[in-house]
């Protein structure tokens, strides 16, 4: 089994190698070939044999040394590595005077073991490329001065200067400037953010133009950068069932071998009439061509090169398990908020009343909410802005609870709301304006405000939470991916989410909900529908996330709860993450099965020739690790993965 691999399938956590050790094994296998060449020439020579002894001695020193020491920590801890079957080989050869053999035997595990670790390396350059994320020193703001400090020094609280170039060191919130931020390297998003003054920036990112103070909000061992390097470090750690089973079945599988052929050398001369020497030779090939190297190897270069991938592209696994398990998942729900929409109330509809101009209606809502912090009256404004519409404070302003606000200016008083505010202050609302609000309902615009100056009806605003631009394509891009249901949950109103439902192709409707609503409903469709996968933001969501087969938090960026909770992180704050997760999931696991398959295949097929027709031990090394290269390779093909 691969000794170069430990630290990327964790089956052996006793001990690692650095990159001197690397550097060392590639020395090895070198010295390794140049001992079986010497060898060969000594052993053709009328050269002293005591010489020829040493120089095999030594070959077979450097070319088992890697896997001896892993065997001597196995043993330590009372397990088996198929390395075993590899130096027993070896040992056999040399006991039966085929010492080249047994040396060919180590030079090419040796070599394998290097061509798979420089291979499988390059699941390493996620977490590496996330470490060169972080700059050493940062420029803090003291009083009038600027200090360079290592990132370690740095407080909460503290002011950072950052100039266009620079990456943001922690996480934080612009104080002031304005700047063009490049978060593809944590979200896999290639478009640039503009961010300015009050908007978050988290550690990692790229300030591409404009100087910013930047007021510091974590630690630099706190930042959502440290925090996904730690979770994508704990994700290669832990083990899908598939590799659990087969890293159990590993242990019973060498002792079953070594007992097996243990067997087959003392019954076999007796039982084919062979001499014992050619009998023990057959024997050592058999340790070779059974070792379930590739077998055991199969799963890891799989998961591992799909991990790589999806932290590249901002999609977070956590672990091997977690990726399994979404390529079993058959319903996908869907918290409405944040997820299928932005997030934020937007105003969709502005509907003045006979008689009265757009703009008329629009100044006065726009006037009337000006001072409100409610959410609806942010919508308003930030529409008023965008449209360049600039209006004067009122004169008295007062907010009515859960129903609108009354607002006066000129000596005449507006009037901003739901139907209540109007039922309260013994106001009638006209026929032909309620049924149009109550189309508006119908058709699931969101909040409908009715709008009045004085003794004159202006019109009706609408503002909801607009599903995003692609929800519909998306949808059906994870239809097209397998998932046989989707299911959207929602605290909103049902008209509202029926109305988005119908719009974005959802096929079932759960509204009104509350956390514990949304935990029983997954629970169900769990047991009713098959795996089901939960796509939430991670806060109010996290139970229902914990409960799902796969908790799947979205654009979760800075939220604690969404790493902390979810199985999955989707960085990327689109929908069309989930559908790359979904289709990353299902291909990793064909690619596993195959390995799978070809290991076994290539297992049974060269032990039946060594028992049969009988396999050279060189032939049956090449065949042995030759099998195992290739489930690897065919495992990172995993990181070119697309779509």
């Amino acid at each position: 089994m691969t000794t170069l691999l430990k630290t990327q399938t964790n089956r052996s956590p006793r001990w690692s190698l650095a990159l001197r050790d690397e550097h060392v094994a590639q020395l090895f296998v070198i010295l390794t070939l140049l001992g079986i060449l010497l060898g060969i020439m000594l052993e053709r020579s009328t050269a002293d044999p005591a010489l020829l002894l040493l120089v095999r001695i030594s070959t077979y020193i450097f070319g088992g040394f890697y896997a001896v020491r892993t065997i001597i920590d196995s043993l330590r801890t009372w397990t088996i590595e198929v390395d075993l079957l590899m130096v027993l080989a070896a040992l056999g050869a040399a006991y039966v005077n085929a010492w080249t053999e047994g040396a060919i035997l180590l030079f090419l595990f040796s070599l394998s073991n290097v061509l798979q670790s420089y291979a499988m390396n390059r699941t390493r350059q996620a977490i590496s490329a996330l470490l060169k994320l972080r700059p050493d020193s940062v420029t803090v703001r003291r009083g009038e001065e600027l200090v360079e400090l290592a990132v370690e020094q740095v407080g909460v609280g503290d002011v950072l200067l950052l100039r266009p170039g620079d990456r943001v060191p922690l996480d934080g919130k612009i104080l002031r400037g304005t700047a063009s931020i490049d978060e593809s390297a944590l979200t896999g998003e290639s478009m640039p953010v503009q961010k300015g003054e009050g908007d978050s920036l988290l550690a990692g990112t790229l300030n591409q133009s404009g100087a910013l103070d930047l007021l510091v909000t974590r630690l630099a061992s706190e930042s959502t950068l440290a925090r996904i390097i730690t979770m994508v470090s704990d994700a290669q750690a832990r083990k899908a069932r598939t590799q659990s089973f087969l890293d159990r079945f590993e242990q019973w599988y060498a002792m079953g071998v070594i007992g097996a052929v243990a067997l087959f050398i003392v019954i076999g001369p007796g039982l084919f009439a062979v001499p014992f020497a050619d009998n023990f030779y057959t024997g050592m090939v058999l340790l070779t061509v059974a070792s379930p190297c590739a077998l055991v190897i199969s799963v890891p270069a799989a998961l591992l090169s799909a991990i790589a991938n999806g932290a590249r592209r901002g999609v977070l696994f956590k672990g091997g398990a977690h990726l399994e398990e979404l390529s079993r998942v058959k319903v996908i729900a869907f918290d409405k908020t944040g997820t299928l929409t932005y997030g934020r109330p937007e105003v969709s509809d502005l509907l003045p009343y006979a008689g009265v101009e757009v703009q008329e209606l629009l100044a006065t809502v726009v006037r009337t909410e000006s001072q409100s912090e409610h959410p609806i009256a942010r919508a308003i404004m930030a529409h008023a802005e965008r449209h360049g519409l600039q209006v004067a404070e009122p004169e008295q302003f007062r907010a009515v609870t859960g129903m609108g606000v009354r607002a006066s200016w000129d000596g005449v008083e507006s009037l901003v709301g739901a139907p209540r505010l109007f039922t309260h202050l013994g106001i009638e609302i006209p026929a032909d304006l309620l049924a149009e609000a109550e189309n508006l309902a119908d058709q699931g615009r969101g909040t409908v405000l009715f709008v009045r100056r004085g003794d004159r009806w202006l019109g009706l605003v609408t503002v909801m939470d607009r599903e995003r631009e692609n929800a519909t394509a998306q949808i059906r891009a994870l239809r097209e991916a397998g998932i046989e249901r989707i299911v959207m949950l929602t605290g909103d109103n049902p008209r509202v989410a029926e109305a988005l439902a119908r719009r974005v192709g959802v096929d079932e409707v759960h509204a009104g909900l509350l956390p514990e609503d949304k935990l029983r409903i997954v629970s169900e469709l769990g047991r009713t529908r098959g795996p089901t996968a939960m796509v939430g933001d991670g806060v109010n969501d996290a139970p229902a996330l914990a409960a799902a087969t796969s908790g799947i938090a979205m654009g979760a960026a800075g939220t604690d709860a969404a790493l902390e909770t979810a199985d999955i992180v989707l960085m990327r704050d689109d929908l069309g993450a989930i559908a790359y997760a979904v289709g990353l999931s299902k291909r990793t696991q064909r690619i596993v099965w195959q390995n799978i398959s070809f290991a076994l295949a290539v297992v049974v097929i060269l032990v039946i020739t060594t028992l049969t027709i009988g396999v050279p031990l060189p032939l049956g090394v090449v065949g042995h690790e030759g099998s195992t290269i290739l489930v690897v390779l065919n495992g990172l093909r995993l990181l070119a993965h697309r779509n």
